[in-house]
Order: C-alpha cells, then sequence, then structure tokens
C-alpha cells in the first residue's frame, strides 16, 4: 500500500480538467469577487449569487432552491426587518434560532441585506445560555423557526425584543419598490459567534463582511472550489466551520449545499453511496463514527461504501486535532489522506495541509493565500524553525474584536496586528504542527472549544460541592472528554448521571462533564491556587 501520508486521493477530474469547465469560478475575467480585490461595498456575495441565477443553490428535506430564489426570499427577510426596526440603529444584532435549512440561509443574508449582524443561536443552548447569548449581544431582533419560537419567547418578554417567526417573515412580505434595502458596508459587522475563552463565559467575536469574504477567498483558491461542487452540510451552523467553510464557500463558488437537518452516520453513508457529493468537511468525532458505521457493515455494503467515498475529489478535517489512527483507517476504508487545517473564529483558517501535494500526519500545513502566520517566544520575536512558541495570526480575514469588550479585544492583539492565538506550535520547514493550548483552561472536545472557568463557575453553585476544577482528559473519540474533579459539602454525596442531570439544564450539552472523580482536596501549589496539571495527572493516575 501506498504511504497513507504522502498523497491525497483525487477525483478522476483534474486541477485543470475542472478550470476548464463551464462553470462559475472565482476570479473569472470579468465575473464577480475578480482577484483578491472586493467591492467597497460588502456585497459580493450578493452580487455572485446574482450571476448564478436559476442554478440550484441549497438541497434541503424541503426541496430545492435555486440562487435567484434563495436572493428572493433574504430580500423579504431583510424587508421585514427594517419594517420592523425602524432604521434606528447601527449594525443591529439579530438574534436568530432556525434549524439548518434553506430558511436558515435566507434569514441570515437577509440580516446581511438589512444591514444588520447575524447572530446565529446553537439548537443545543438551554434556556440560560441561550438568555446570555441575546444580553450579550444586546439583540434588537429575535427570530426563530415556527417549532422553536417558544424556546425564545420569554426572552423576548423580559427583555421586550420583537420576536419574528420564519414563515411570517418568509410569506407576509412582499419584496417591492416601496422598501429600498441599504447598501452593505464592507468595514459593517456581518456576524457575532460565540467563543469561549480563558474568562470564562463566552464571549462575541464579530466578523465583518470583508473578514468574510477574505475568509471565503482564501479557502476557494486553496481548496479549488468551483460551481461543479456539491458539499454535504452535516456540521453545526453556530460555528464558523458550518457558516464559512462550508455553506459560504458554496455559495461563494456558485455551487450545491446540501443540507442535512442533523448528522446520523448511516444517513450520511447513503447519501454518499448515492453520488453526486464532491466535498466532505467534519470534526474529527465525525470521521470516527463514520468508520464506526462502516466497520458494523457487512463485506458487500462496506465495498460499496468505500468505492463510493472514493468519488469525492476531497474530504477536510478540523475544529479539533486529528488523530493520525483516525487518519490513517479513514485513508484505509475511503482512499483519501484527509486534509487537515487549523483555524478558530477569530481568524478564520489560518493554515492547511496542500490540496495537492504530501499530508504530513499530525500537522495542519502551511499558511493558506493572503495569511501571514509566524511562531513567536514569550517576548514576542519571531522564533526560527523548531522551536517551540506561541502562533500568531494576521491578514484581512483576522475578526474586527470582541464585541463591547475593548479590553479583551486589546489584550488578544500586539501592536502592530498579529492575533494572539493562545496556540503552541512549531514550524518546521514550512510545515507547522500544534502542540497545545498555552492555557490549561481550554476544552477541545469533539470539535468544540469549551472553557473550563464557566463550567466551574456552575459546578460551585451545586449544593453537593464545596469545590471543583475542570479538566480535559483524552479520548479517542472526542479529542478531550469535559471532567471534573470534585471535594463534596460534608455528608453529601454526587454520582455522575445526577449532576449531568442538574448541569443539563444550565449548560449546552457538550459543556456537560462526562467523567467525575470525587477527591477528598484538590491539589494546589504553594500559595494555595489549584494546579490543574497536577489534577490531570492525578486523574490519569486513577
Amino acid at each position: 500500500m501506498k504511504n497513507p501520508h504522502s498523497q491525497p486521493h483525487r477525483a478522476a477530474q483534474t486541477s485543470e480538467e475542472r478550470a476548464e469547465a463551464p462553470s462559475p469560478r472565482v476570479g473569472a475575467e470579468g465575473g464577480p469577487g475578480e482577484g483578491r480585490g472586493r467591492p467597497a461595498q460588502g456585497e459580493g456575495i450578493f452580487e455572485r449569487a446574482r450571476s448564478f441565477g436559476e442554478r440550484p443553490a441549497i438541497v434541503d428535506p424541503s426541496g430545492t432552491t435555486s440562487y435567484r430564489e434563495l436572493l428572493n426570499a433574504a430580500d423579504r427577510v431583510a424587508a421585514a426587518l427594517l419594517n420592523r426596526l425602524g432604521g434606528s440603529e447601527p449594525e443591529p444584532r439579530i438574534a436568530f434560532l432556525v434549524p439548518p435549512s434553506v430558511e436558515y440561509v435566507a434569514v441570515m443574508w437577509g440580516v446581511w441585506r438589512a444591514g444588520g449582524i447575524a447572530v446565529p443561536l446553537a439548537l443545543a443552548y438551554p434556556q440560560p445560555e441561550l438568555e446570555y447569548a441575546v444580553a450579550e449581544c444586546d439583540a434588537a431582533l429575535l427570530v426563530a423557526d415556527a417549532e422553536l419560537a417558544a424556546r425564545l419567547e420569554p426572552i423576548a418578554r423580559e427583555r421586550q425584543i420583537p420576536l419574528l417567526r420564519t414563515d411570517e417573515l418568509l410569506t407576509s412580505v412582499d419584496q417591492d419598490t416601496s422598501t429600498e434595502l441599504p447598501p452593505v458596508d464592507a468595514t459593517q459587522g456581518a456576524l457575532i459567534l460565540f467563543t469561549s475563552g480563558t474568562t470564562g463565559r463566552p464571549k462575541g467575536a464579530v466578523l465583518t463582511h470583508a473578514n468574510i469574504e477574505a475568509q471565503v477567498e482564501s479557502l476557494v483558491e486553496a481548496w479549488d472550489w468551483s460551481g461543479d461542487d456539491r458539499i454535504l452540510e452535516i456540521l453545526p451552523l453556530h460555528h464558523l466551520h458550518g457558516i464559512i467553510n462550508v455553506l459560504c464557500c458554496a455559495l461563494w463558488s456558485g455551487a450545491i449545499c446540501e443540507i442535512l437537518p442533523r448528522f446520523d452516520a448511516e444517513v450520511v453513508w447513503k447519501r454518499i453511496l448515492d453520488g453526486g457529493i464532491t466535498l466532505l468537511m467534519a470534526v474529527p468525532t465525525i470521521y470516527v463514527r463514520l468508520i464506526s458505521a462502516w466497520e458494523a457493515a457487512g463485506d458487500e455494503r462496506r465495498r460499496d461504501l468505500s468505492r463510493a467515498a472514493r468519488g469525492l475529489r476531497l474530504m477536510v478535517s478540523g475544529s479539533a486535532a486529528l488523530p493520525v489512527p483516525v487518519l490513517e483507517r479513514w485513508h484505509e476504508i475511503s482512499g483519501h489522506v484527509l486534509l487537515e487545517r487549523y483555524g478558530m473564529t477569530e481568524i478564520g483558517m489560518a493554515l492547511s495541509n496542500p490540496l495537492d501535494g504530501e499530508r504530513v500526519a499530525g500537522a495542519v500545513g502551511s499558511p493558506l493565500p493572503g495569511v501571514e502566520v509566524r511562531i513567536v517566544g514569550d517576548d514576542g520575536e519571531p522564533l526560527g524553525d523548531g522551536e517551540a512558541g506561541e502562533v500568531e495570526v494576521r491578514g484581512p480575514m483576522v475578526f474586527r474584536g470582541y464585541w463591547r469588550r475593548e479590553q479583551a479585544t486589546r489584550e488578544c492583539f500586539r501592536s502592530d496586528g498579529w492575533f494572539r492565538t493562545g496556540d503552541v506550535g512549531i514550524r518546521k520547514n514550512g510545515v507547522y504542527r500544534l502542540l497545545g493550548r498555552q492555557s490549561v483552561d481550554i476544552i477541545k472536545c469533539g470539535g468544540e472549544k469549551v472553557s473550563a472557568l464557566e463550567i466551574e463557575s456552575f459546578l460551585v453553585d451545586h449544593p453537593a460541592i464545596r469545590e471543583c476544577a475542570v479538566v480535559g482528559t483524552p479520548d479517542a473519540e472526542w479529542g478531550q472528554r469535559v471532567t471534573a474533579a470534585v471535594v463534596l459539602e460534608e455528608g453529601a454525596t454526587l454520582d455522575l448521571e445526577t449532576l449531568r442531570t442538574w448541569c443539563k439544564q444550565r449548560l449546552a450539552v457538550y459543556k456537560v462533564p462526562s467523567a467525575l472523580h470525587l477527591l477528598d482536596e484538590l491539589p494546589r501549589n504553594a500559595m494555595g491556587k489549584v494546579t490543574k496539571p497536577a489534577v490531570a495527572e492525578l486523574i490519569a493516575g486513577r
């Protein structure tokens, strides 16, 4: 067998053949988004959509929607939003709770067309987290799918915010000459995505239209997107991974984005088997589950599934470190060497293994087009090859800042514009590897970045818990497992299932501890501070 890390699998069509295909491409002469330049107005994706006309844009359980139909739906949403907003506030934040669907895209685009900042809410958020997100972004309007509106109604009443339903937005207002949509400036905020950090509760990262276009253009160029592509969208749409890498890249390219309401390994395999899909992007946990489903199938079906998987031109893994055994097993099953890349909410994608050429196992590749990356020491000075230090990123794709968190924004940038990622990495021969986080308080679980401090702030409110420490422990499927080390109040008892039930009423499920260790005391240093590395070592020893 070939060295699985030497050459990625490619579909029968070469890059040169794809370039000759009669389909819309980035930088096509006379087309929108030419080269790396972008219009002064942040309407590049809408200009491109107009040029794609009747081409299919979105496929979901409700059917197929063309680019023209999608634009018309977004304009109806924008008109309805403007009628309710009254134009009284610049960059109004519009938070929405909508499942992955064509309605989701119409709402997000409608917010942009109305000059607002889209704030997608996670379907997995329990009520306290929905309340926090709406309050943190100071939402001017709320939008919800008809079946989910009841979850936002008490928040809308308490905060006196209008709540609109998607069915009303898409059917009750006709876009006509009486509703003039404002121009969208590239410097305007487009998205607020919540990201956990070392300060505890999630912060809202603001991405402008210029940031998004820079991210999309970079990925489309690096991964050779075109209108011939059809991608399966199986990722949550409150994260950069699903919104930018999948949805926006597809719609920028004139490709088809086929949206599944939720991830199901058997459904995904069946869709791959049916044919037509050219790209798949997922987190390592999803590939682990696809491997398990393949291994549970019969011999004949395994052969059929593997043959179908080889028909895709590209498979990408990100949002968490890809274990080498998963990469190797997936290569055995599908013929693909997964393309691993590196990014985060604040910077988009920064590093990527190559589309063609060697993909190094355990590495995240080289800087993407338009991105500057460096490794620095504690003094902020650049380090040479083979020296470990903090990864810093600079470029037009780096976010504007944290919503109304000026100090936090200042602290994460150097004066010359370099963003401090907090990740430790090393570069050798132009290829980067990540060595982990500078902070032990950041846990990567199933592609989600989780703050240990945030979880601890909830756990100490449990009546049975005197003190606690939350750490990430290694896990083959999830990358890291959220693990709680707890000292109980005198005479109290607590088991994992009781704790999980209590936590699920307050925290998103991926933040809920999946392991519990009861300790007599937490390890501390000479100053009395809990030492997280010692906690992790103690748990590993048990």
